[in-house]
């Protein structure tokens, strides 16, 4: 009779042996992320009793609630270590073999930036609810063009009420909850420019929620801080809400640098804010911008020139 081997305890062994000493730390999250999967829907599972159709029947139950690339990645993981076990001789049966690997359908397409009445709708009713974190999360990157790791980054401390600056030093990893990152690169170190009513609303969640100078301005009143999808459908629910199409939180960032290029800032001065290596990308980013706005200033010219062959 074979030894009873759960899968989720060969699972944690197997990659504390094997994964652990040989990839980076933030990986080996993924392989974490992994067991705590397998505990909640195979919990204690006989490995000897797992046949394909079981197997099968798990993997879809996964992917209803996740994408196919997570659910595929579940799968990827599982499969290497009853591979190896599957050599070892402990176990005689593949039942990850040709597991067919579905996922979540793909919402309504977001659009890659709002329009500046869009942007208008939103910014007043998050900068209305600063008290609700995701709306302030939101709201500050609306109104900064910050990335989604820069604005949880954020402390008390990199704001400087006097000279109306944000400082942008550091990022939060919320992917991987590993704490406090460097920037993406040596140029998202920077300080950024802050309108008055932004910092009035800052100023008002420092003091209700009495932060201190090493406190993130962003967390909920638990003391924590969103991770990516959380607050994309917090951001989709609230685009239905207002009636204005649904955008993801880097559509923010793109609408910011749009918004800004349209009205007529200076492509450098753009580039600049958002922390971008260099000009060059900022221009690829937003060629669409770019190429309108050369439309509405060929437009311009030739009505300079028309006016004045009239004089």
């Amino acid at each position: 009779m074979n030894k009873k081997i759960i899968l989720a305890d060969y699972f944690q062994q197997w990659m504390e042996t094997f994964k652990k000493p040989a990839i980076s730390p933030v990986t080996y999250i993924k392989y974490e992320n992994t067991h705590k999967h397998i505990l909640t829907y195979f919990g204690n599972a006989d490995l000897n009793q797992i046949d394909r159709q079981s197997y099968q029947q798990v993997i879809n139950t996964f992917a209803k609630t996740h994408a196919k690339r997570t659910t595929a990645g579940f799968h990827k993981q599982i499969r290497a270590a009853v591979l190896d076990i599957l050599e070892e001789g402990t176990i005689e049966t593949d039942f990850t073999r040709k597991t067919i690997v579905t996922g979540r359908e793909k919402k309504k397409d977001k659009v890659m930036f709002h329009s500046y009445s869009d942007w208008q709708k939103l910014i007043h009713y998050t900068g209305d609810h600063p008290s609700d974190s995701h709306a302030f999360i939101i709201y500050l990157s609306a109104m900064t063009g910050l990335r989604y790791a820069e604005v949880l980054g954020l402390t008390v401390a990199d704001i400087d009420f006097k000279n109306k600056l944000i400082s942008v030093n550091k990022t939060w990893d919320y992917k991987y909850h590993t704490g406090f990152k460097t920037t993406k690169n040596t140029s998202s170190i920077r300080t950024v420019d802050v309108d008055r009513n932004t910092l009035t609303i800052i100023k008002q969640v420092i003091r209700q929620r009495h932060f201190k100078p090493h406190d993130k301005i962003c967390i909920d009143i638990h003391g924590k801080l969103p991770v990516s999808a959380t607050i994309n459908r917090y951001l989709e629910k609230l685009c239905d809400q207002l009636n204005i199409p649904p955008i993801s939180f880097h559509g923010l960032r793109h609408t910011h640098a749009s918004i800004l290029l349209f009205k007529g800032v200076n492509i450098l001065s753009v580039s600049r804010r958002l922390g971008h290596k260099d000009v060059t990308t900022t221009q690829s980013v937003y060629l669409h911008v770019i190429k309108e706005m050369e439309e509405r200033e060929t437009k311009l010219i030739m009505k300079i020139m028309n006016t004045a062959l009239a004089v």
